[in-house]
């Protein structure tokens, strides 16, 4: 039985700021991250009514040659919240690249500007070797630590516009100040599977992500996730972010799955291969694990991060098979779905007009049939 009075699922769409096309992992994009592009895409995603979208945060290209154009995060996000009006922005930051005391006034003005539409992605762990490409050298516990500390030193600066005094073991405030503060109020949402994921996203975030694997994983790092909050007197909720592959035959998903790959060059594979060996990062193992045909379970593909960092694993099936697949995590627990499918312009129509329809009709249905 379900919760009647559990609130409805939010789905979020993906900026594609590494490039996009039909086929994934080749030298160069067949459709290069150009503005004009990334406005196409989430000026669609509003239209179709996707609650917010997601823009990663990069270094260098991952999907594509290391080499390949590459939007940046923070000036993206800020020209396409212009060019919208109710989507959010999920905003991925990797914490020790800017100032705490100036990221908080970016942020909060971006927020204002945009109307309070603003969300922010905390990242501490990401692709091996990629702080250290910008002089960053930095252990797994070492950047999670930090990322405690920038969070609570954004909270307080935009608690009041007063001076606000840190003192952290990395972030040091004296006197920084704020104002306005944000005009809405920006969500956290920290992402990872290892204990010191756990036990920040317990003590500060207002959302834990997870990357996609098979049910009984995700249930098993739910369980942790709540074990942790409870420790921490805290609740959080939850979020999935997967890839999809859908189409109205499941021959014909499986063959659209394989055709992503069919134009994949070994520099490519090459350079994913050498950023997720030996990582430390919990999720990052769990992405690439080496299965038979890359199938990690019925409707379970992760031939994606073969060419592709970090959630490189899809839900292949036909719409009624994917609506399914995404209900089985949400009856887990999972509140918000960041999804996203090659190319996304046309799968994310695809997506919210074939699959997202029969995931509302099934919650609709189950919450009539709970008892009062």
């Amino acid at each position: 039985m379900t919760d009647s009075a559990r609130p409805a699922p939010r789905f979020d769409w993906f900026v594609p700021i590494d490039g996009d096309g039909a086929h994934i992992g080749t030298l160069r994009a067949e459709r290069p991250p150009t503005f004009s592009y990334l406005r196409d895409v989430v000026q669609r995603a509003e239209a179709l009514g996707y609650y917010s979208l997601l823009i990663p945060t990069r270094f260098a290209n991952g999907l594509f040659e290391s080499r390949a154009p590459l939007a940046e995060t923070w000036t993206t996000a800020t020209a396409l919240a212009a060019v919208t009006q109710r989507i959010r922005f999920l905003i991925a930051v990797r914490p020790g690249f800017i100032a705490p005391g100036l990221f908080a006034q970016m942020a909060a003005t971006l927020d204002n500007l945009s109307a309070g539409r603003i969300d922010l992605n905390i990242v501490p762990g990401g692709i091996q070797g990629d702080f250290e490409r910008l002089g960053v050298a930095t252990s797994h516990g070492e950047r999670y630590a930090l990322a405690g500390e920038f969070i609570e030193a954004c909270r307080a600066l935009w608690a009041a516009p007063e001076p606000v005094s840190f003192e952290g073991r990395d972030v040091r405030l004296d006197g920084a100040l704020v104002s306005p503060g944000p005009s809405g109020d920006p969500q956290w949402y920290l992402g990872g599977a290892s204990e010191a994921a756990l036990s920040l996203a317990a003590q500060q975030a207002d959302t834990l992500l997870m990357w996609i694997q098979p049910q009984e994983a995700i249930a098993a790092l739910i369980e942790r996730a709540r074990a942790a909050g409870e420790r921490a007197g805290r609740s959080f909720s939850l979020g999935l972010r997967t890839h999809l592959v859908v189409r109205a035959h499941e021959d014909e998903a499986w063959d659209a799955a394989s055709e992503l790959l069919s134009q994949a060059a070994g520099v490519v594979q090459a350079e994913r291969r050498a950023a997720s060996g030996g990582t430390s990062a919990v999720g990052v193992r769990a992405q690439v694990a080496q299965q038979d045909d890359h199938r990690v379970g019925r409707h379970l593909w992760n031939g994606i991060s073969t060419v592709r960092v970090n959630c490189g694993t899809a839900i292949v099936g036909t719409p009624t098979q994917v609506a399914n697949e995404l209900l089985g995590y949400w009856r887990l627990g999972v509140d918000e779905f960041i999804l996203s499918g090659f190319p996304h312009l046309e799968e994310c129509e695809r997506v919210a007009t074939e699959v997202l329809p029969l995931i509302r009709a099934a919650i609709q249905e189950e919450a009539s049939d709970s008892p009062a």
